[in-house]
């Protein structure tokens, strides 16, 4: 059974720039997939402050936020570590129709200041952000312009007394995790904003598990979940599906972020492929791309690697329930992978293109992708 957290809206607001699309979580609704933003942001980095539409570096982030969104991307996260990112962010959300969301730690004014622009979500760790009325400040004025807040609790950035319990051993680290959370919410809930959801995170797969796992059994609140400091994409994956797998399959989990040393891009795309795990591994058949490949031997007369590299991202920008193969040689093409909609094998300095299992066209190896995008325009 899923757990039905209560539901909250991120954008779904007009402003002068145009239209924030609206993204519904909770409440037993699809997991939404969201990333966050590798690098600081700064005016030099959009080229010029007015005209900012001019720059081509400015074009250049709005068409990569672009493809994030068509590669299922649902909410998009940037680091605000001064007044200056938050104007930049905020120029940004003008600019783009996706959710863009604010991470604010120490600073209550630069919340308030990313609250003046089109940016639909905050999120704060309000053990770091001060005083309590000044996060009453950021939740009254979250509240009248109503967006959401995610309330962000890392083992890293534990409250004092709570870190010092953990330290001498009184408290395990889920348990701490919980309780800096429940301690955020009744501030919240005092100051009668439930506009908010809240995520517990550790580099510990163990806690992760137990801390969200505790938290939903106490809380109807949404729950943004993932690994935190996971590490590069291999040992990251591995992390964040050894966790969110066993969370999701239990049915919570609102939002998830994969955290990894790599792009953008690879967070989307491993979101993606736990949420299509967990489906199946539930009976249930998964949504979107799937795109499997062999791994390669000695046996391989096609470049498995390389032609996938390069049709990675684009795929799954495809809006179609269809299944993908990218297959070395004769042994493992056609016949292994019959079940694919649409797949591509070599032999020597040909490529085969074939349709459940049946080859349907055969051309030189140099006019692989061009003949695999003609293929992939008739599905």
């Amino acid at each position: 059974m899923p757990r039905f957290s209560r539901q909250i809206k991120i954008g779904g607001f007009d402003h002068a720039g145009g239209h924030v699309k609206a993204v519904n979580l909770g409440g037993g609704l699809p997991v939404v997939v969201q990333t966050m933003w590798k690098d600081r942001l700064s005016f030099s980095d959009l080229e010029s402050k007015i005209p900012l539409t001019d720059g081509e570096a400015a074009k250049a982030i709005v068409a990569r936020i672009q493809n994030l969104a068509e590669m299922g991307c649902g909410l998009l996260r940037f680091a605000v570590p001064d007044l200056e990112a938050a104007e930049v962010l905020g120029t940004l959300a003008s600019m783009v129709s996706m959710p863009l969301v604010a991470d604010i730690h120490f600073d209550y004014k630069i919340a308030l200041r990313c609250l003046d622009f089109p940016i639909a979500k905050i999120r704060i760790n309000p053990g770091n952000i001060g005083s309590q009325d000044k996060v009453e400040a950021v939740l009254s004025k979250a509240a009248a312009c109503s967006r959401p807040i995610r309330i962000g609790v890392n083992a890293g950035s534990l409250p004092s007394d709570i870190r010092s319990r953990v330290d001498e051993g009184s408290l395990d680290s889920a348990e701490a995790l919980v309780l800096a959370a429940e301690r955020e919410i009744a501030l919240f809930e005092k100051s009668d904003f439930n506009n908010f959801l809240v995520s517990i995170k550790a580099s510990s797969v163990a806690d992760t598990i137990r801390g969200n796992r505790l938290l939903a059994e106490r809380s109807d609140v949404p729950l943004h979940i993932g690994v935190s400091e996971a590490g590069p994409l291999v040992a990251g994956v591995v992390q964040n599906t050894a966790a969110l797998t066993v969370l999701l399959g239990e049915g919570i989990g609102d939002t998830i972020r994969v955290s990894l040393s790599d792009t953008m891009e690879n967070e989307v795309i491993a979101a993606r492929e736990i949420l299509g795990a967990v489906r199946e591994a539930a009976g249930k058949a998964r949504d979107g791309v799937r795109l499997i490949s062999c791994p390669r031997c000695g046996r391989s007369s096609f470049d498995t690697h390389g032609f996938t590299e390069r049709w990675l991202n684009r795929v799954y920008t495809m809006d179609k329930n269809v299944t993908l193969a990218v297959m070395g040689c004769a042994v493992n093409g056609p016949g292994e992978a019959r079940h694919a909609d649409l797949g591509i094998t070599g032999v020597g300095d040909k490529a085969l293109i074939f349709r459940h299992g049946e080859v349907v066209r055969t051309i030189d190896a140099s006019e692989a992708d061009a003949a695999f995008e003609e293929e992939l325009q008739r599905l």
